[in-house]
């Protein structure tokens, strides 16, 4: 078992940055591939982005490319978000989620999540 819990979520203006961190506890946390997921309300959840275990390799949803940056730190267990240029249709509820052999954009693959952690934006 793997549990997460992200934090660093909250109200920022369009434009701004925010930086969300998902903190991982239980198994080796450098085992497994970690991705990003949100959920807008009424909508359903959609890929930020994802990186390997090693952090060698990231993958974004064109959505966010060029402005999110997702980062990792195996030592502190800790896996990261970094959120620039925000704009209206990112606020969500933020999911980081785990997975021990894919790294993909497939929710359904991921074995393990996060609570969430809520962002808004405001105009």
């Amino acid at each position: 078992q793997v549990q997460l819990v992200e934090s660093g979520g909250g109200l920022v203006q369009v434009g701004g940055s925010l930086r969300l961190s998902c903190l991982a506890s239980g198994r080796t946390f450098s085992n497994y591939h970690m991705g990003w997921f949100r959920q807008a309300p009424g909508k359903e959840r959609e890929f930020v982005g994802t990186i390997t275990w090693s952090g060698s390799s990231t993958y974004y949803a064109n959505s966010v490319k060029g402005r999110f940056i997702i980062s990792r730190d195996n030592a502190k267990n800790t896996l990261y978000l970094q959120m620039n240029s925000l704009k209206p249709e990112d606020a969500a509820v933020y999911y980081c989620a785990a997975s021990n052999h894919y790294s993909g954009t497939n929710s359904r693959a991921y074995n393990y999540w996060g609570q969430g952690t809520q962002v808004a934006v405001s105009s």
